[in-house]
């Protein structure tokens, strides 16, 4: 595939030789160029993703005051609701609040510490009116944090690090994640849309890796590259999008940048355009200390150590829209 983003078959990988070798090479590269990355292979069931798609959907159907009984802040888990978001205040760029709605659940392996199992891991809540939603998201969860263990392994490999060397060995066994359904509304029903406004606005993500799975639109995903700025994202009905984020690039030594990405607007030509986006975002246990990799594999050494909770925790503080006083 041309362009910065390329597509890697994880099967190969799993199944070792002279085809694995060259996959990890493409990750590298691809991570390098943008921070992306399309994988096939991966395994994954697609009627799991297309029915967890259909019973969000029915959530997100309800109506507002049917949705308000499940009502979190940023970071709770549950249903935000528009408004609560602007991705682009973790730039620093003021943007008004991003056009979307969430139903999130989280991790639950708690360390029986209440102040770090209330930040990290508290309870998932689970709408009564569409109780298949439960089970298929606990279930595709379930699904991504393997994938994603194995992704954080294949990129291990790809800097040449295995076995013990291996940088996340035993820093995932009690990972934090949250995954995100996302709904971007119909400009029919948002209204006329914000000068500088998104469905999300321009970000990087904040832990190791991010595991999506799309719907492609007019109104959809972009990445930006050094190579060729702001660009469509590819898409592969097959195939899973997957970006590193903040933690990661930190970790490798700047060797791979968290990939920078945004959501466009719903579209004046597509005004019936609705899309529901699933997202993983996996990152480490809340206590992992992470030791910056130096050169020659980083780009610069001398980084210090930080706390994987500590360091995801000052990015979602900052995404967080102040409530109107």
């Amino acid at each position: 595939m041309s362009g910065p983003i390329l597509t890697v078959d994880i099967s190969q990988w799993r199944t070792g030789g002279e085809a694995a070798s060259a996959l990890c090479a493409a990750v590298d590269k691809s991570l390098q160029q943008a921070g992306f990355l399309l994988v096939t292979g991966h395994g994954i069931d697609p009627e799991l993703p297309a029915s967890l798609r259909a019973a969000a959907r029915e959530f997100f159907a309800l109506p507002t005051e049917v949705k308000e009984k499940y009502a979190v802040a940023v970071g709770g888990r549950g249903w935000i609701g528009p408004g609560m978001e602007a991705n682009g205040y973790a730039e620093g760029t003021e943007t008004p609040p991003d056009l979307k709605e969430t139903y999130n659940c989280g991790a639950q392996t708690p360390v029986g510490d209440p102040d770090v199992d209330a930040l990290w891991f508290p309870p998932d809540v689970w709408p009564a009116e569409v109780p298949r939603l439960h089970e298929l998201f606990v279930e595709y969860c379930r699904q991504m944090q393997a994938l994603s263990d194995d992704l954080l392994d294949l990129m291990a490999a790809s800097l040449g690090l295995t076995g013990e060397s291996n940088p996340f060995l035993g820093l995932t066994d009690r990972a934090t994640w949250t995954s995100n359904i996302n709904h971007y509304p119909a400009i029919t029903e948002t209204g006329p849309v914000e000068d500088g406004q998104y469905r999300i606005g321009p970000h990087t993500d904040f832990g190791t890796v991010t595991v999506l799975d799309r719907e492609p639109g007019a109104g959809g995903l972009q990445v930006y590259s050094t190579q060729g700025g702001w660009a469509d994202a590819p898409y592969d009905p097959t195939a899973l999008t997957i970006n590193i984020g903040d933690l990661l690039e930190y970790w490798t030594g700047g060797r791979w940048p968290a990939g920078r990405h945004r959501v466009l607007p719903p579209q004046v030509d597509a005004p019936d355009e609705d899309l529901v986006s699933l997202i993983f975002f996996y990152e480490a246990n809340h206590d992992a200390v992470v030791t910056p990799l130096e050169k020659p594999i980083g780009t610069e050494s001398g980084r210090s150590p930080v706390i994987s909770g500590d360091f995801i925790l000052e990015r979602l503080d900052a995404i967080t829209v102040a409530p109107t006083p």
